[in-house]
């Protein structure tokens, strides 16, 4: 199929472990209400179309979890909803340690507690096992061991209920510790324009290690989950002038560029933001536009313009 009837397959492929992805894929979290985790709740007909054009237009990594839901819409129910009996090659990952109680009220599990949270990933999706489970890891747990968690989802794995582990919001040295006890298949962490030294070199040692980096609030940036932070600079919009595009598709463009193994999850409960973010993927800057956007970056730390395929 061509890039023009599959537009989520512009920017070519990538893997989760033994499973193909277009590299343009769909974050769930916004599919819920006008805000996420609460506001008003979306109308149900409207997000269960977003999820069944997303597939439409080549989607085929679909990033969810349990604890995505509104007053009365779960992600995980309108993906059940919309998409099952689910395409063969749609690949739905989620993510367990957070966990929300019915009122909204947050909670972070004890390693015991994973299958719990394993589980109800499983009956909401209507599914037998989860293609892709990534640990969440707290921020308070961010320069602490995450041996007993990340242990105890490979257990499940061993056991047949998840596919494929991953790490989410880690460090280098977490991301160390996890691969020494079952094999990681990709990293989720926030991740766009202005990312930090650290960032920036964990991408680079996700490329280098074979495995995939799948950046959160590329969009977003600094407003992370109440949307775009601070104010774009001048070189974002001087790249989206030049193409006739929005600066959100800039950004998206951007991180794709920054090597064959990022797998972009933009997100939204709008149709025609979903058309913006999938044509995104097809995008193409040149040398110049990532090494102006890539300023503070070394220029030998670049990496080259990536091709449509991978």
């Amino acid at each position: 199929m061509s890039p023009w009837t599959n537009p989520a397959a512009a920017p070519g492929t990538g893997r989760l472990g033994d499973l193909t992805v277009n590299r343009i894929g769909f974050g769930a979290m916004r599919l819920t209400g006008t805000v996420p985790f609460g506001g008003v709740p979306r109308d149900r007909r409207t997000s269960i179309n977003v999820l069944r054009r997303a597939v439409e237009l080549g989607v085929n990594h679909i990033d969810t979890a349990s604890f995505y839901f509104s007053a009365t819409r779960s992600a995980n129910e309108l993906i059940n909803r919309a998409l099952a009996p689910y395409p063969e090659d749609l690949v739905i990952a989620t993510k367990v340690w957070p966990g929300r109680d019915p009122s909204g009220a947050w909670w972070w599990a004890a390693p015991e507690q994973l299958r719990g949270q394993v589980e109800e990933n499983l009956r909401q999706l209507g599914r037998d096992h989860l293609d892709v489970v990534n640990l969440r890891v707290p921020p308070s747990r961010r320069s602490g061991s995450i041996a007993e968690h990340f242990g105890a989802l490979a257990e499940l794995r061993d056991a047949g209920l998840v596919r494929h582990l991953g790490v989410s919001h880690v460090t280098a040295a977490q991301l160390a510790e996890a691969r020494a006890i079952a094999p990681v298949v990709c990293v989720q962490n926030p991740y766009g324009i202005g990312a930090s030294d650290e960032d920036e070199a964990l991408l680079r040692l996700c490329g280098e290690l074979g495995i995939a980096f799948v950046p959160f609030f590329a969009i977003a940036g600094s407003g992370r989950e109440a949307g775009p932070g601070a104010p774009d600079g001048e070189a974002v919009h001087a790249v989206a002038r030049a193409h006739g595009v929005s600066v959100a598709q800039v950004r998206l463009a951007w991180t794709l560029h920054r090597g064959p193994h990022v797998l972009a999850i933009p997100g939204t409960g709008d149709p025609d933001h979903l058309a913006q973010n999938v044509a995104a993927g097809g995008l193409r800057l040149t040398r110049e536009e990532v090494d102006l956007l890539s300023a503070r970056a070394p220029a030998a730390e670049r990496p080259r313009q990536v091709p449509r395929t991978a």
